[in-house]
């Protein structure tokens, strides 16, 4: 028996292999980068503008502390419901609510401008009311733009992870207060609150994190008078090449995200919800009185105008035409269309240094797709040898966590520094992109691995040992089907990861491949109705495929919700 635990039964057991490659693609894709940027920083010696450090780090906090608080105030109601309460479609809103989580930033921003912006339907509703030729509505390049978008995709980030544990919080707690005599508000304040206390804490952290670190939904929505240090960062590097200011802000930034990271690893890893034995579902129930059904109403029609309608006008914009195209003479055919699909794949122009959208889109599949590859095999190594070497953990975890909380835009700026010259250059290298995306979606490979791996017993292994399989077979036969859901859940979330990376992409994808967040960024750009509906087409066509992916990862897990 002794030999058998020696030679390891399984795939957890290949030693120093398992942690060996994930530290070398960190060491040479991350440290390096980070550290060529801190040596262009102190070789330098233009003059210091404090004014472009205090400004954007200053809009930077306060921006994300503002977007923290209001998707809190927006996300503990829906929490509420979706825990306590059953109703219709209850499954598919939530399924709906984590879509905008994982979409592209592009996307959001294209949402919102189909719905607000000067071309928008509201905007142009109002001036064929109003018979004016200016837009009313001025939502693009304002401080509100940045505040909605954040809490357009951050407010998933709540409804799970405080919904889960008040989901968990045992009834008969609000029950007993309310025979002591408390209101249900007062047993909401003082029974209910104070044990969410740490999910609550968990969950801004997390948002703070996603707002400090915005980056695409300040570039495109906020416009040039707003500035975060990642939209500076940007700036400096590829607008007024200044390196130095560039890996000045990169070392700031990173700094405070390092620190967010931590503080958050230690609040999550100490996340306890008081558990009491009680049957499925007990502590959900159909809204009984009016105020019941008037919050419940309240707050899906709230979900839907937020979440759904800027989703729906992006939809509906793809597919109509109301204006005339740049230079087109003559009556303008207006109605809906297939036209901004069908120029996907034509060159209309003829011009040598036209890139068709659909290449783009193929660019983004294949890139997820190596990503996919990558990304799960690192991160499930990591997983067995956090499981066999529980040591390594302590050392390893945070290392791995770092480019999560460096920010892509740091990491692509890193690259360009780092990898400025043949074998691998930057922007002529196109593995760089995919790589770079590996090391954001590692992360969460090996956390959703990992628990599964850990609830493996020790005893399949070794009788499967004993009755004579490979180590091989064991993995195979054994344990793959005990992970198999953990295992394609993480691939299918580093595939839609890397579908929608914005940030590094924009740094080091070659002009002549770029990707699809990056072609829909450069068509908004510019102006004309065709360039405009073609930017919504490709933004349609990214959430139905971030849609299936939402789909597939609600069914992996295997979540079913009472009122579906």
């Amino acid at each position: 028996m002794n030999r058998i635990d020696l030679r390891g039964i399984g795939f957890k057991d290949s030693g120093i292999a398992l942690w060996l490659f994930p530290l070398l693609l960190l060491l040479v894709f991350f440290f390096f980068p980070m550290g060529s940027i801190m040596a262009v920083m102190f070789s330098r010696t233009d003059i210091i503008d404090l004014g472009q450090i205090w400004h954007p780090l200053g809009f930077t906090v306060g921006q994300a502390v503002l977007s923290t608080i209001l998707t809190l105030v927006a996300g503990l109601p829906a929490a509420f419901v979706f825990s306590r309460f059953n109703f219709p479609a209850k499954g598919f809103m939530r399924t709906l609510t984590m879509l905008p989580f994982i979409l592209p930033t592009v996307v959001t921003a294209a949402g919102f401008n189909a719905l607000l912006g000067p071309r928008g339907w509201i905007n142009l509703a109002l001036m064929d009311l109003l018979e004016t030729s200016i837009p009313p509505v001025t939502f693009l390049n304002t401080f509100t733009a940045i505040l909605v978008a954040h809490i357009f995709y951050n407010i998933a980030i709540v409804i799970r992870v405080v919904g889960s544990a008040w989901a968990q919080l045992d009834p008969r707690l609000e029950e007993s207060a309310q025979v002591l005599g408390a209101s249900p508000l007062r047993g909401l304040r003082e029974v209910i609150l104070p044990l969410l206390k740490r999910p609550i804490l968990v969950s801004a952290l997390l948002v703070f994190l996603f707002d400090f670190t915005s980056f695409g939904v300040v570039l495109m929505l906020g416009g040039p008078g707003f500035a975060t240090l990642e939209v500076s960062i940007y700036t400096q590097a590829l607008s007024l090449l200044n390196l130095r200011m560039a890996g000045i802000l990169t070392l700031l930034q990173l700094t405070c995200t390092i620190g967010i990271t931590i503080f958050y690893t230690k609040v999550s890893s100490n996340q306890t919800v008081p558990l009491f034995p009680r049957l499925q579902g007990e502590g959900t129930h159909l809204p009984r009185t009016w105020v019941q059904k008037v919050i419940v109403l309240i707050v899906m029609l709230f979900l839907f105008l937020l979440q759904v309608l800027p989703l729906c006008a992006l939809a509906a914009r793809s597919i109509s035409r109301l204006e005339a195209d740049r230079g087109e003479r003559g009556e303008v055919k207006t109605g809906l269309t297939l036209d901004f699909y069908q120029e996907l794949f034509i060159n209309r122009q003829q011009s040598y240094f036209y890139v068709p959208p659909v290449r783009a889109m193929i660019n983004s599949l294949f890139y997820a797709g190596v990503t996919m590859v990558i990304s799960t095999a690192a991160g499930t190594m990591l997983a067995y040898a956090f499981v066999k070497k529980p040591w390594i953990k302590r050392w390893l975890d945070p290392l791995i966590m770092l480019p999560f909380g460096a920010s892509a835009v740091t990491l692509g700026l890193g690259f360009i520094v780092a990898f400025n010259r043949p074998p691998i250059e930057a922007g002529s290298f196109p593995m760089l992109v995919p790589i770079a995306h590996s090391l954001i979606a590692m992360p969460f490979v090996m956390r959703t691995v990992h628990p599964a791996i850990s609830s493996i017993p020790e005893s399949l292994r070794q009788s499967a040992a004993v009755l004579g399989a490979s180590p091989r077979q064991v993995w195979r036969h054994v344990e793959m089907p005990i992970i198999r859901r953990a295992f394609i859940a993480s691939a299918v979330f580093a595939f839609t990861i890397s579908l929608g990376e914005f940030g590094a992409t924009s740094f080091i994808a070659s002009p002549k491949n770029p990707t699809l967040p990056v072609a829909i960024y450069r068509y908004l750009s510019q102006p004309g109705a065709m360039n405009y509906g073609q930017a919504m087409a490709m933004a349609t066509i990214l959430i139905v495929i971030c849609g299936i992916s939402v789909w597939l990862l609600e069914k992996l897990q295997g979540e079913k919700y009472a009122g579906t």
